[in-house]
């Protein structure tokens, strides 16, 4: 079977991991700003740590990032020359609106994205823009409690709409949250929540992703209205559970730790709350406070694709629960049948197919890869990094993704993750690598900034041009 011409192949950055000039030209202070590299990075992540400022002792790697906000059409033409069809970007919510309450947005940040985004067209590259990729104005954070509060919803669709207006005819792929799955996981970089103790915690979280789920579905319905061209779609952190044994107690427990993320999906595909999440409210004492016609709102305006990030799968056990680790936020058991990354990271390129199966037999809407890759040290020799490891990865899930094709699963496209190196979003590192394309930078911002193709850029650059026929 024969990939369709009109694929997306292409890769994908988040702002805040790339463009750096955190506080130019007028930009407010960001979630992921004040987010440091040290040992605090995860509790303040996940919410457990207070940390509203940027302190004077602390590397904050966003602040610089590889500088993307002034090097994009450098950039963009090298992906072009690969051949990129789309490309995913976020926007920087603080670079339209600094403080999130301002009556107008902010000029000069508009004249920014209108530019990157018409230099992606003059390459005949289809952008895919996030609204919110770990992203939430501080100042809201601090104002208001971020998603915890319902005035959320209408700073975000204000923020929202006057992106579908001013980009109408540049942008015609959206996603409306990243990843929306995370904040259950890294309640303050997904959705700008700090919590404490004396709260129920499962209560604040579910409260807010109830009032990111309803401003998912506003936008959705905005984006038609203002074009009805307009492709609107979610995200999920994605990669099965596994049982780890045949074990009733371990497959249940797979079965339940997958519904914690499809509940998500659930809503903004099917447009209504799962009838499974009734027991786990009652269970955890969560009631959700909402309007009348919220569950209205999110049943007449759903998605019109599924975007999906995916790195690896995961396993659970009820017997080994003590031996979980972190794999790409979620817990897991160590798989002992697959190999992992440097970082730990399980490598299942099995598991993309099994996932991409799950979701599409789940919902029946297509489903667009917009994160898949290797976050590796590469070792730059005479201007070039010999990553054949890498394109191995790229490789084989790049085999799985067809073989699911096969399976009858429709796909919009295929975005590898860090496409042109950034920095990792769960380590802060510049040293864990996913780019074609190697940035001279290192942890701690020293550098060049000078850019080198890697041996994959070429190695890609001939997938897209044989429509993934040549994969050798």
């Amino acid at each position: 079977m024969k990939i369709k011409d009109d694929f997306l192949w292409g890769g994908a950055i988040a702002a805040n991991q790339a463009e750096g000039a955190y506080a130019e030209d007028g930009k407010g202070l960001s979630t992921m700003d004040v987010v440091p590299m040290n040992q605090k990075r995860q509790f303040i992540k996940q919410g457990k740590m207070s940390y509203l400022q940027c302190q004077k002792d602390d590397y904050f790697p966003t602040h610089q990032a590889i500088d993307f906000y002034h090097t994009y059409k450098e950039d963009i033409r090298m992906l072009a020359e690969m051949g990129f069809k789309c490309f995913r970007t976020s926007i920087a919510w603080t670079r339209i609106y600094p403080t999130g309450i301002e009556e107008k947005p902010h000029s000069l940040g508009l004249q920014y994205y209108r530019d990157l985004f018409q230099e992606c067209h003059k390459y005949g590259i289809e952008p895919l823009v996030t609204i919110s990729h770990f992203d939430v104005p501080m100042y809201l954070v601090e104002t208001y409690g971020s998603w915890r509060n319902r005035k959320m919803i209408d700073f975000y669709i204000k923020y929202a709409k006057t992106l579908f207006e001013e980009f109408n005819g540049l942008v015609k792929y959206w996603i409306t949250f990243n990843e929306i799955n995370v904040i259950l996981h890294n309640s303050f970089s997904g959705a700008g929540l700090i919590l404490t103790d004396d709260e129920n915690l499962e209560q604040i979280k579910y409260q807010a992703a109830h009032h990111e789920l309803v401003a998912s579905a506003l936008a959705v319905k905005i984006a038609h209205q203002i074009n009805p061209y307009n492709q609107v779609g979610c995200m999920l952190a994605a990669g099965d559970y596994y049982p780890y044994t045949c074990h009733p107690e371990d497959v249940l427990l797979a079965m339940n730790r997958n519904r914690e993320s499809y509940f998500f999906i659930d809503i903004q595909s099917k447009g209504i709350y799962p009838s499974y999440i009734d027991r786990l409210f009652k269970e955890k004492n969560i009631q959700l406070s909402m309007y009348d016609n919220d569950l209205e709102i999110m049943k007449d305006h759903t998605v019109d694709f599924i975007a999906l990030s995916y790195y690896t799968s995961r396993c659970a056990s009820m017997q080994k629960q003590k031996d979980e680790s972190e794999a790409n936020v979620m817990k897991s058991i160590k798989n002992p049948y697959i190999p992992s990354s440097e970082w730990g990271w399980q490598i299942d390129p099995l598991g993309l197919r099994i996932t991409l199966n799950t979701l599409y037999d789940r919902y029946q809407k297509p489903l667009f890869i917009v994160e898949n890759g290797l976050g590796a040290k590469d070792e730059l020799i005479n201007g070039t990094v010999e990553d054949d490891y890498r394109i191995d990865y790229l490789r084989e899930h790049i085999k799985a993704m067809k073989e699911a094709m096969k399976d009858g699963v429709e796909v919009i496209g295929y975005l590898t993750w860090g496409c042109i190196d950034l920095v990792a979003a769960s380590t802060g590192q510049m040293s864990k690598r996913y780019g074609f394309v190697y940035v001279d930078r290192d942890d701690y911002g020293q550098g060049t900034n000078r850019r080198f193709k890697k041996k994959s850029f070429d190695w890609y650059k001939k997938v897209i041009a044989t429509n993934g026929e040549d994969l050798y």
